[in-house]
């Protein structure tokens, strides 16, 4: 099975409004073809009404949709060359897999034998060759996952849309399946859209990640930008976990900044941030901890959490509680430990006053 060219996808002033309610206020995004691209983002945030607009599924209040160089801002479902994986997966539970998977083709007028043996083809794509005469109750979670996904590649779709397609299957297997998606992707080079609030599985499979906030875009890049350069508290905290700690920029020296949290000196990216009071933004695995032994920047841990092959510690500061990863099991320290604090040399962003 080979799938068309790539389309790319392009929303300019996209606006949706639900009555009263604007749950898209402006939208303008492009996503480059044969990228996988997520929408990402807490529920309410507009991400799954982006995509439904993209589907054909909602229509928009204003501004256009395009999909390959093509205005499809009021086409149907059916006339936007674009399939959809369900969260629910939406197989027919009385049909076989190769019959699941060959209902699309079979409904856009291709005969029976042809679609078929196609729908054999793009089972075998997904790794699930010989179990096309099994019901969906025979199947895994996985393997029915799979099975909507062969469905909507077989259609060979300029994009594909994915919708929480991992949110039914338990976590070890969300890892495995997201892997062969992303792999599937790549080997095929088809765009897709796909949108979760799972962090972990957004940093995992994509080319871009755009987070959404009250149906805007918060930020968009690659996985590791946002995880390592977040624009705001808000992404900070939502692309992983983070501390944000005020802060004073003492200097800036070309691409790095000179800053001090409560006495400790560090140097960080800039970000063309002039000197004065900002946020930091610390991952836990960013920040080292020490006996006290007169340092700047100090606490006492309050809690301490052994989970195999680290340890959680919550640290109480004069200017709130950092939580800390460490992997110096070996080395614990106790609660009520007065300690100094350091940075380690990644995991630290400025993210504005």
């Amino acid at each position: 099975m080979s799938t068309k060219k790539p389309g790319s996808v392009v929303f300019e002033g996209v606006r949706k409004n639900f009555g009263a309610f604007t749950a898209i206020p402006n939208l303008t995004l492009t996503i480059e073809p044969g990228t996988l691209v997520t929408l990402l983002g807490p529920s309410g945030c507009g991400k799954t009404t982006t995509l439904r607009m993209l589907a054909g599924l909602e229509n928009p209040t204003s501004g256009k949709i395009i999909i390959g160089g093509k205005d499809v801002t009021m086409l149907p479902a059916n006339e936007r060359d674009v399939s959809m994986v369900f969260q629910s997966y939406a197989l027919f539970p009385h049909m076989t897999a190769v019959d699941n998977v060959a209902y699309g083709l079979e409904s856009s007028g291709l005969k029976r034998q042809h679609a078929r043996r196609r729908a054999e083809e793009g089972l075998e794509l997904v790794g699930l060759a010989g179990m096309g005469q099994r019901l969906p109750a025979e199947l895994s979670g996985g393997q029915q996952q799979r099975v909507a996904v062969a469905r909507a590649l077989i259609l060979e779709p300029q994009v594909l849309l994915l919708d929480e397609p991992l949110s039914n299957l338990d976590a070890r297997l969300r890892r495995r399946v997201r892997t062969e998606i992303r792999q599937l992707q790549q080997q095929l080079g088809f765009t897709a859209v796909y949108v979760t609030h799972d962090q972990d599985e957004a940093l995992a499979v994509s080319d871009q990640i755009i987070v959404m906030k009250d149906g805007e875009v918060a930020q968009k890049g690659p996985p590791r930008d946002l995880y390592e350069q977040p624009a705001s508290a808000f992404i900070a905290d939502f692309i992983g976990e983070a501390n944000v700690v005020p802060c004073d920029i003492v200097n800036v020296e070309g691409d790095h900044a000179i800053i001090s949290v409560e006495g400790l000196i560090h140097r960080v990216t800039s970000r063309n941030i002039r000197p004065g009071p900002a946020q930091l933004a610390v991952r836990p695995n960013a920040i080292s901890l020490a006996p006290k032994n007169g340092g700047a920047f100090s606490g006492h841990i309050t809690h301490a959490a052994y989970l195999g092959d680290h340890i959680e510690y919550e640290v109480k500061t004069r200017n709130g509680t950092l939580f800390v990863i460490d992997p110096a099991v070996e080395t614990a320290l106790q609660p009520t430990t007065e300690v100094e604090i350091g940075f380690k040399d990644r995991g630290i962003a400025i993210i504005g006053g």
